[in-house]
């Protein structure tokens, strides 16, 4: 049994990283509580924190024109029942309560969330190669 035991480093490399492959972050309980505070006095807290804990997330941020609005048109809408075709949510999900992914709602949110999950040190200001053939300037 020792040897399911044994534990590794592995890190995303920056071709990784340019390449969107991205590693694990493993949240905790706090982290979450503080996380959905906004939903503390929802009946559905608690198990929504549970939930969260139970496993490995991966963290992300996203960056580009528009991004909190096309984020959030790319998951699909809370309800997978109501997500298009072609959304994450839409393609990957059944139950609004494993709707698999979360985006932040506002610009607001997302920086609130950033400083939450991230230091500002963890964050690499890097410009992509493929950046001057996505945006005009």
């Amino acid at each position: 049994m020792a040897a399911n035991k044994e534990q590794t480093f592995i890190a995303v490399k920056p071709d990784g990283v340019q390449r969107g492959l991205v590693g694990e972050i493993i949240a905790s309980k706090e982290l979450l509580q503080q996380h959905y505070i906004d939903l503390k006095d929802r009946p559905f807290y608690n198990g929504l924190v549970e939930y969260m804990n139970s496993g490995p997330v991966v963290a992300m941020v996203w960056e580009g024109l528009n991004a909190v609005k096309t984020g959030r048109v790319m998951l699909g809408e809370t309800n997978p029942a109501d997500s298009k075709p072609g959304t994450i949510r839409g393609d990957f999900c059944i139950q609004v309560g494993r709707n698999i992914i979360h985006g932040s709602d506002s610009v607001e949110s997302a920086k609130k969330e950033i400083a939450l999950w991230f230091k500002p040190e963890e964050l690499t200001d890097y410009q992509s190669c493929a950046y001057k053939w996505v945006y005009e300037n």
